[in-house]
């Protein structure tokens, strides 16, 4: 068995959110092999988003662990909350905004296409 290194990263207004979020990459592109871009854990503060941004040559899923959430899924605006999984095709458009009182925490997975 293998112990995965992890690499966290703190970033302010992502992709034209509000405020600063924190992405703990779970794998390193070395065990992503170049089949995934990303497979990391997010943490949205409350009043923190990660902003509308698109996707070309891959694909994106959140599962929602913790929190409750106002997801942008091209335009349309659904409340989710922990158990929920979205999946954002190739050439479509998401974003995700913490409306909670605590934490949002959800997994995402960028899978190449």
């Amino acid at each position: 068995m293998a112990f995965i290194e992890k690499k966290t990263v703190k970033a302010q207004n992502k992709a034209g959110g509000k405020g600063e979020i924190t992405i703990e990459h779970l794998l390193t592109p070395n065990e992503l092999d170049g089949k995934c871009l990303m497979f990391a854990k997010v943490t949205v503060p409350p009043g923190a988003s990660l902003g509308v941004h698109p996707h070309k040559g891959n694909t994106e899923t959140y599962h929602i662990l913790q929190g409750k959430a106002l997801y942008n899924d091209n335009g349309e605006e659904v409340q989710i909350d922990a158990g929920t999984t979205t999946f954002c095709p190739d050439g479509e458009v998401h974003g995700i905004e913490n409306i909670g009182d605590d934490d949002l925490i959800f997994i995402a997975l960028i899978i190449s296409k």
